[in-house]
């Protein structure tokens, strides 16, 4: 167990994850005042999703040429500026690039982190390793509504201080600089290119899509949503927390009953099956802000199994840099959710008012369903 490694990886990205935390919301709530709407909100935040499919599969050739930590270190660097860049620019179209280089840098980010905590870690240990880092990755995620609620939108100072978390991601990656991964070599059995990967396993990669859509797609447009319910900002803030604390308590007993399974296409199944009481069980007690926050504690904890657990299952078939590869695929996937989850999301409010936001994103849980169904009765063929 290369415990220096691991906690580089994780300590670097849980800082970036709370920044996201402070700054998907932030930036919601700041279109939301200057009277955008919902579509236009979540079409830009949409566009961290294309950024996630155009980086995806660029992060292991550079890795393989740069190398793991010097790469980190520049996407770093260039996810700072871009965030603090929103606060600056005078145009909303100018957001748009903004969210593309900020989304860039993260995608690029969580691949080479997830392939370092990979590579790290022991084979019959992989889920629990995962596990933690998905629970303290959470915990960053949790922080950052958290924070948001307590200094709120307006001025520089959510801007400066999401700049502050990210750089401070830059101090563990230096400090394991020696026991970075090395992925230089050529990838074994890489026939097909990087698009083989996306196909290798259907189940987890359909499972982090649908994970990607209604993550990205609530974090933004669940601040709409709890202001047109009546929800002032900052309660709307501590729901979110309350999605990040459930992550926090699951993902270590989801990771641990993962490495006992035999087939974990059970366990992704009944995630996405809990993912879709909770968001029908939604609108009905929307007025009730403690039955909400304990339903969307239990709901995100178990939904957030999606990728934990279709990491863990990617990781166990494959190594080196394909599995560096297999990662990318695995992010890319999760950005085409991001692209399709935060659009359908901002449209079905449009379109069906507030509770249009629970039943998309119900039909993202049943659509996985069918799927899982489907394989887990064999009748779409090879696993």
């Amino acid at each position: 167990m290369r415990w220096l490694s691991i906690a580089a990886a994780i300590a670097s990205i849980s800082v970036v994850g709370m920044a996201i935390g402070l700054g998907v919301p932030l930036l919601s709530v700041i279109l939301e005042t200057r009277g955008y709407s919902a579509t236009m909100i979540g079409a830009n935040t949409a566009i961290a999703g294309i950024a996630s499919i155009v980086a995806a599969p660029f992060a292991t050739p550079l890795a393989a040429r740069f190398g793991v930590v010097p790469l980190m270190l520049a996407m770093i660097l260039a996810g700072g500026l871009a965030f603090v860049g929103f606060y600056f620019v005078p145009y909303f179209w100018m957001w748009f690039p903004l969210r593309a280089g900020l989304h860039f840098a993260l995608t690029v980010l969580f691949i080479l982190s997830e392939f370092w905590i990979s590579t790290s870690a022991p084979a019959h240990r992989r889920g629990l390793i995962l596990g933690i880092y998905a629970t303290v990755l959470s915990l960053g995620f949790a922080f950052g509504p958290w924070l948001f609620a307590q200094i709120g939108s307006a001025g520089f100072a959510p801007f400066g201080i999401a700049f502050g978390l990210i750089a401070l991601a830059a101090i563990p990656v230096s400090l394991a600089w020696r026991e970075s991964p090395d992925i230089a070599g050529s990838a074994h059995g890489s026939s097909g290119g990087f698009a083989r990967y996306i196909w290798l396993v259907p189940t987890a990669t359909a499972a982090v899509l649908v994970f990607g859509a209604v993550e990205t797609g609530g974090f933004a447009l669940f601040p709409v949503y709890g202001a047109r319910i009546g929800y002032p900002e900052a309660d709307a803030a501590l729901l979110l927390t309350a999605v990040g604390l459930g992550n926090v308590l699951l993902q270590i007993p989801l990771g641990l009953v993962s490495d006992r399974m035999r087939d974990r296409r059970i366990l992704l199944a009944l995630c996405a099956f809990v993912g879709l009481i909770g968001v029908l069980a939604l609108p009905f007690v929307a007025g009730n802000w403690r039955m909400s926050a304990a339903i969307l504690f239990v709901w995100g904890g178990v939904v957030a199994g999606l990728y934990t657990v279709g990491l863990a299952h990617l990781g166990s078939k494959l190594s080196g840099r394909d599995l560096a590869s297999a990662n990318a695929a695995f992010v890319f996937c999760y950005g085409i959710g991001m692209l399709i989850g935060p659009q359908a999301i901002g449209i079905g409010m449009d379109i069906a008012g507030p509770n249009g936001f629970a039943w998309t994103l119900a039909l993202f849980f049943a659509a996985y369903l069918a799927l899982a169904a489907v394989r887990l009765a064999g009748i779409a063929g090879r696993r």
